[in-house]
């Protein structure tokens, strides 16, 4: 079994995070024309706003959430008196609410997807597979919320931690065992978060690369009414 979870957890996340940043440069370089959202704005754009708003706000919070919690040293929270307890309490709250919103948003994404004749003609399979992945991961995630309360001392919190940061360290061995004693629920969400890093440069998630971080710098452009 510890051959299993170092497999799935000390080199499995080198794979993915390979194929990730790889994939997405070589895709970059050979197909420049498909990196784009495939927007489907002009086949119906009602329910597209109503469930892309509510998405987007619920996975970028969501996101930033599992960056700042999982790869912030415990000992910086020490310094900063906010124990392990209050974390896993703050982590809960936080990431059902975000959570509920996300999973409002891709509610509405997903049944229009898979609904609406003139989207789902354009829908490449790709399209609906990572839909229907992102759908399912953020029900694990909530699911996990429950089995939490069982843990309010942190503990699991702390050994996801462990493995994040000795993943991201380069200690593989010692990264597959701080999460060999974690939950099922948990290790389903972080085999499945990998999967999705691995899925991401064949995608159309790869627009993410693309924020249009320049426009915040761009000029003024004037516009003049014909006198």
């Amino acid at each position: 079994m510890s051959y299993f979870n170092h497999l799935l957890f000390g080199v499995y996340p080198y794979i993915a995070l390979a194929v990730f940043v790889l994939g997405s440069l070589i895709r970059y370089d050979r197909e420049p024309y498909s990196w784009k959202t495939g927007s489907s704005q002009m086949l119906e754009s009602k329910q597209l706003r109503k469930g892309s708003f509510a998405f987007h706000i619920g996975i970028l919070a969501i996101l930033a959430g599992h960056f700042v919690g999982l790869l912030t040293p415990h000992q910086v929270w020490d310094v900063l008196g906010v124990t392990a307890s209050t974390k896993q309490v703050i982590a809960m709250a936080a990431g059902g609410f975000f959570g509920l919103i996300c999973l409002y948003g891709m509610t509405i994404l997903l049944k229009r997807r898979l609904t609406n004749p003139r989207v789902r003609a354009t829908s490449t399979r790709m399209d609906i597979v990572i839909l229907m992945l992102l759908y399912v991961q953020l029900i694990l995630g909530l699911l996990s919320i429950p089995f939490s309360l069982g843990h309010l001392d942190g503990s699991e919190m702390l050994k996801l931690m462990a493995w994040a940061q000795y993943t991201v360290t380069f200690q593989a061995v010692e990264a597959s065992s701080a999460i060999a004693e974690v939950g099922m629920i948990y290790k389903l969400h972080v085999f499945l978060g990998m999967t999705l890093f691995l899925l991401f440069p064949f995608s159309r998630l790869v627009h993410i690369w693309s924020v249009p971080v320049k426009y915040m710098r761009r000029s003024y452009q004037v516009v003049r009414q014909k006198g």
